[in-house]
């Protein structure tokens, strides 16, 4: 999906992992086969992205932002999307909420 030359990964997007029991492998399996849900496209300092994957039948969501000169590819956070906030399929939100 994204051309990533490296993954970084900030604190935050660190920290969410840990705390909600994703692993790097899982990351790194939306990045490459993903679906993007949402672009940021005026997100500072680089785009950003949603991502939307199913990983052994679990959904998750991650957001990138994409150096486009370097083609490095920050991780600024993942989770489970909650299917309270979440349309069926997470890929938008109830906007009823």
């Amino acid at each position: 999906m994204f051309n990533c030359t490296s993954l970084l990964y900030s604190d935050h997007g660190l920290k969410a992992m840990i705390t909600r029991s994703i692993r790097f492998n899982e990351v790194e399996e939306v990045i490459t086969t993903g679906e993007v849900i949402k672009s940021y496209l005026t997100d500072k300092p680089y785009p950003s992205y949603l991502l939307l994957k199913f990983v052994n039948g679990r959904p998750l969501h991650v957001v990138i932002a994409q150096n486009d000169e370097t083609n490095e590819c920050i991780i600024v956070t993942s989770y489970e999307p909650d299917p309270n906030i979440w349309l069926p399929g997470f890929k938008e939100k109830n906007e009823f909420l």
